[in-house]
């Protein structure tokens, strides 16, 4: 699709009423400002101009659902472009902010490691003694969280094994195109962190949606159709797709949860 035909399509689509109403009905007066944000994304970006206006709106309307800003510059959230589909995709500040309004976080935090910062860890305890930087070579990434139960996780990735895992689940990095490509630091500390948490953190009902829909095309119409419900597609890399979607189930199923009303903390598997 040409740029010339998807901007005036999207700008017609997000002029809707039934659309119009479904932003305000998930953002209240901050929709108005959303909607014109999802323009500016797409004006600014020629691949993401080819790409079929309804599925930027359905990118949008995740991040939207999760209260998280589209502008690449802020690395909440992004709407991404994949041959002629948008898809969304979280950022590593995206999943802090979630972490943190869940209120189970008291510390949540990922940083690249430089060489000579890690001098030993303890496979069995997860535990690590640091260093000092001895260059500015970045080895690795580590995520860390501390619950406000007392409850604390650390998580590393050398540097090589987010090389394998972008390689692994995204095409476009493949071919040296991407966010993976662009700003490969920003996609490992995701990686890392987005690990970290779905195997051992405490999950919101917000933050199982931001795993789930990670690096989605969603097929459905979300201005119709409930968030939840929606038929979702992993086609950056299509021939993990099936890996992908058991890993995550196995992932969500073993977390634990937290309702976002009561606090009370459950594990999906017995509720």
């Amino acid at each position: 699709m040409s740029t010339i035909t998807t901007i005036p399509q999207l700008k017609s689509m997000l002029a809707n009423d039934n659309v119009k109403a479904r932003f305000k009905e998930i953002l209240g007066k901050k929709a108005p400002g959303f909607i014109s944000s999802i323009v500016a994304v797409a004006n600014s970006n020629t691949l993401l101009q080819k790409a079929e206006p309804q599925s930027i709106m359905n990118a949008a309307v995740v991040a939207a659902t999760l209260d998280l800003p589209i502008n690449p510059n802020l690395g909440f959230a992004y709407v991404v472009p994949y041959g002629n589909q948008a898809q969304f995709q979280m950022g590593w500040r995206g999943f802090v902010q979630l972490a943190m309004r869940s209120g189970q976080y008291k510390t949540i935090n990922v940083n690249e490691i430089y060489e000579g910062e890690i001098k030993k860890s303890n496979r069995f305890t997860g535990e690590y003694e640091f260093g000092e930087r001895a260059s500015d070579k970045i080895v690795g990434y580590m995520a860390y969280f501390s619950l406000i139960n007392g409850f604390e996780k650390f998580l590393y990735m050398s540097k090589e094994d987010c090389e394998k895992h972008g390689r692994k689940f995204s095409q476009t990095y493949k071919r040296g195109t991407g966010i993976w490509s662009t700003d490969f630091d920003s996609m490992a500390k995701k990686t890392v962190l987005k690990m970290l948490l779905s195997k051992f953190g405490i999950l919101s009902i917000e933050m199982q949606r931001a795993q789930t829909f990670d690096q989605a095309i969603i097929k459905d119409n979300l201005a119709e159709t409930d968030i939840d419900e929606a038929e979702v597609s992993y086609n950056d890399n299509p021939d993990n797709e099936e890996a992908r979607r058991n890993a995550m189930k196995e992932a969500l199923q073993e977390a634990e949860v937290v309702d976002e009303n009561t606090g009370e903390l459950f594990n999906t598997e017995t509720k």
